[in-house]
């Protein structure tokens, strides 16, 4: 029997040694491997311990019923979403910055949020007052179809971009009322030279038909009308405007409201401020504005009807209904005053042409569905079930 060779003795050793050396690499990688999610790990429960803390500003009187609820439930759903990781503190107008300084408030930095109307900063933003209402246009129900699924909500972003602000729905107050007015109006001749307290493009609407549009905030409205420094105004709707007082200090209360069919609040959001959360922040804080935004409308459409009776039946109230040649009137101007924003600002143009076909489109379906089903309530049924 012949001696093994040199090779041939050696050869279990050569492959003991491979065995080992591959053990000793895959280790190796498998530490590595583990320390490095170890660090993200770390990193992940570092960054869900981080805790951020904004100030919301509003245009509004701290805790506002109805208007000012909207900004609280947003803060406090953010907290208990993020189990504390992000909180808002919210100050009413006048408490850090004016009324109508939330908009260079929130875009300065001053402030992480704010909530308001985007038609107060028309002066900045002259699209802006498609995001809250067009006289004559779509209701609450239309204006989320086309923010959420028309594309309104990019229009918006697009808009507020410049400022360094993200726009949210903030919420709705649903149709609002025509307003109160210290005369009666019969026609477009008792107009002339009213002066009313009415924001946004229905300002230029009521200035067109012969009167004179101011705007000015919640706080100043009751005392404006009480000492004829106005001889009108509107604000939202029976909810509101009897915790307001406005009932004291005028006798007249018109509908329809032709020029807030729909009205949109807004939640103004700070875009370095949205940045510096981390991803899940950043999600809770737009389920929070969501939330918040669809929660008001609810609020409205039940605190508004008992607020109507208590007017009428309690207060005294006359409710009257616009004539037809003064709601004629304001759709001519209505007509004017589109025609000449959209000629002076290019995205404003843009964002009429989204507006217009959602419109038209949204309206031809709502004839054979909602209105038909109202028309149709009111017919058969009369006064309720």
């Amino acid at each position: 029997m012949s001696k093994p060779t040199l090779e041939q003795r050696f050869s279990p050793l050569i492959i003991l040694a491979l065995v080992a050396a591959l053990v000793l690499v895959i280790g190796l990688w498998a530490r590595d491997k583990a320390g490095a999610g170890s660090r993200d790990l770390q990193a992940t429960q570092a960054g869900q311990t981080e805790t951020f803390h904004w100030k919301l500003v509003t245009t509004w009187p701290k805790n506002f019923p109805g208007l000012g609820s909207a900004p609280e439930l947003f803060a406090k759903r953010i907290g208990e979403m993020s189990n504390g990781r992000l909180t808002v503190r919210v100050y009413g107008a006048g408490e850090i910055v004016p009324a109508l300084g939330v908009f260079d408030a929130v875009s300065q930095g001053v402030a992480d949020a704010g909530h308001g109307a985007a038609y107060y900063w028309k002066g900045k933003v002259p699209s802006s007052v498609f995001f809250t209402a067009i006289p004559f246009g779509l209701n609450a129900q239309e204006m989320y179809g086309w923010l959420y699924y028309g594309g309104g909500l990019e229009l918006w972003q697009e808009a507020y971009a410049p400022f360094h602000l993200i726009p949210l729905p903030g919420g709705s107050t649903g149709v609002q009322m025509g307003g109160w007015f210290n005369r009666e109006i019969n026609s477009v001749a008792d107009l002339q030279g009213l002066k009313m307290r009415i924001p946004g493009l229905a300002g230029e609407v009521f200035t067109a038909a012969g009167g004179t549009s101011i705007t000015l905030p919640g706080s100043e409205l009751y005392t404006s009308l009480q000492t004829g420094v106005i001889d009108a105004l509107e604000w939202v709707g029976p909810y509101n405007d009897r915790i307001m007082g406005f009932q004291e200090v005028a006798k007249y209360y018109y509908y329809p409201g032709w020029h807030e069919p729909g009205s949109i609040l807004e939640f103004i959001i700070n875009e370095q401020s949205m940045a510096a959360l981390p991803a899940d922040l950043q999600a809770i804080v737009r389920a929070a504005a969501r939330a918040a935004s669809e929660d008001m409308l609810a609020e409205y459409t039940a605190r508004n009807n008992e607020a109507l009776v208590e007017l009428v039946n309690t207060d005294g109230v006359q409710v009257r209904r616009f004539p037809e040649d003064v709601l004629r009137a304001f759709w001519q101007g209505t007509r004017q005053a589109m025609q000449e924003l959209t000629a002076r600002d290019p995205l404003s143009a843009r964002v009429y042409t989204s507006y217009s076909d959602f419109y038209r489109n949204v309206r031809e379906y709502h004839h054979i569905s909602e209105q038909s089903y109202l028309n149709m309530r009111d017919d058969i049924i009369g006064d309720g079930l």
